[in-house]
């Protein structure tokens, strides 16, 4: 799988960058103005996948962010913004990262947003860098993207995933829940598609997204820490 992941890196961060045309360009960008269900699946997609494809990508050597195997010699590995970094160390840096990411997603489903959004075609674009930075920052506390290495334990990864992809899915449910949840830009679908559907096919993207983008990361650390960790009251 890591041998997989390794030699795939760079096609990740291609078709991170691929996806975020193909969700700004028509006919996905003209039907965001249009359906919830759009507007949704851009949402997600800038927010969470983007943001995994262009960290497991890592593509900090093509743009200068990185330096040369050996440059770090003598302390631990990782660079993080440009700055090196202890690889234990950052759970506060963490939280403030967590705390963006949450707010972000929360503002960007205000209803006076959401109708911005559906009038002013650029205003997709000013969503897509603030959850695209707001989002790689988080992945980056959770995986590793070489050179760059997490901060945290893996417990502590688990449960900071397990925070983000419930952040998304209560927005989900109470979208779901609410008669208002969206405004009326979105109000008349048409093309037989009722407002009621439109609406709840938003909400099943907006679970199932983050599921698929953040279960992975859930299982796979906790696997791996109950099998690798000699002592798993230590690391907690």
């Amino acid at each position: 799988m890591l041998t997989w992941l390794a030699r795939c890196r760079s096609w990740l961060a291609l078709a991170g960058v691929v996806l975020i045309l193909g969700m700004l360009l028509p006919p996905v960008g003209t039907y965001a103005r249009q359906y919830a269900l759009a507007e949704a699946l851009q949402y997600v997609v800038f927010a969470v996948a983007v943001p995994a494809l262009l960290v497991l990508g890592s593509p900090w050597r093509l743009v200068g962010l990185s330096r040369r195997p050996g440059a770090n010699s003598g302390r631990s590995p990782g660079l993080v913004y440009g700055l090196t970094r202890p690889r234990r160390s950052g759970a506060a840096r963490a939280v403030v990262v967590l705390v963006a990411f949450v707010a972000l997603v929360i503002a960007w489903r205000v209803p006076v947003l959401l109708s911005a959004l559906a009038r002013d075609r650029g205003l997709a674009v000013a969503e897509m860098m603030t959850l695209g930075a707001a989002g790689s920052a988080l992945w980056l506390e959770l995986v590793p993207s070489p050179p760059l290495l997490p901060g945290l334990s893996r417990p502590q990864r688990a449960a900071m995933a397990a925070a983000s992809m419930w952040a998304i899915w209560v927005l989900a449910y109470i979208t779901g829940m609410s008669k208002v949840a969206w405004p009326a830009a979105y109000s008349h679908a048409g093309h037989g598609l009722s407002s009621a559907a439109d609406q709840q096919f938003a909400v099943a993207v907006m679970w199932a997204v983050p599921a698929l983008c953040f279960a992975p990361v859930i299982y796979g650390v906790i696997i791996a820490w109950l099998r690798d960790s000699g002592d798993p009251d230590e690391e907690l």
